[in-house]
């Protein structure tokens, strides 16, 4: 055989392999009955997961006592804020701290100043704007709390630290 010959063969060779493969859409019923993870879980790792559903137990608990959610998961370039909420007239900035164990130390103990100067500094970036959309541009009386998940249960902390 010429080396033209060759060439294609392997090209037809392929190609008819190529067929052979069957198409996604028709794969077997087991594949197919595979569980698919919900939209608002996919691309989440399982700490992210977990961290969200402490997130879902705090808003319930904050709700539960008479505060009314603002916003959620603020992000900006220096840090995120939790939870948002209003607290008759005072604006709530909530940190969720979860752990399934104490191993390395509590919840509350892991909010160190690094971490408080972050939420600060968040907290001064979304300021004006709820502000401006929740108390008429005035400046409100805000307040830092957190919320820890930990095995015995939910512990509402009010006014963790001063500005």
């Amino acid at each position: 055989m010429t080396d033209d010959a060759i060439v294609y063969q392997l090209a037809l060779a392929a190609r008819q392999k190529k067929r052979r493969k069957r198409p996604k859409s028709l794969a077997s019923p087991q594949q197919r009955a595979t569980p698919q993870r919900l939209p608002e879980e996919r691309g989440y790792s399982p700490a992210q997961r977990q961290g969200r559903q402490a997130e879902d137990r705090a808003l319930a608990l904050l709700e539960a006592e008479g505060l009314r959610i603002l916003g959620r998961n603020l992000c900006c370039k220096g840090g995120e804020i939790d939870l948002v909420a209003l607290d008759g007239n005072t604006l709530v900035f909530v940190e969720v701290r979860h752990r399934t164990h104490l191993q390395f130390g509590s919840a509350a103990a892991s909010v160190n100043l690094q971490k408080q100067r972050r939420l600060v500094r968040a907290a001064h970036y979304f300021l004006p704007t709820l502000a401006r959309r929740h108390f008429g541009g005035h400046m409100p009386r805000c307040r830092f709390d957190l919320v820890c998940d930990e095995p015995g249960g939910l512990t509402w902390l009010q006014h963790v630290f001063n500005e």
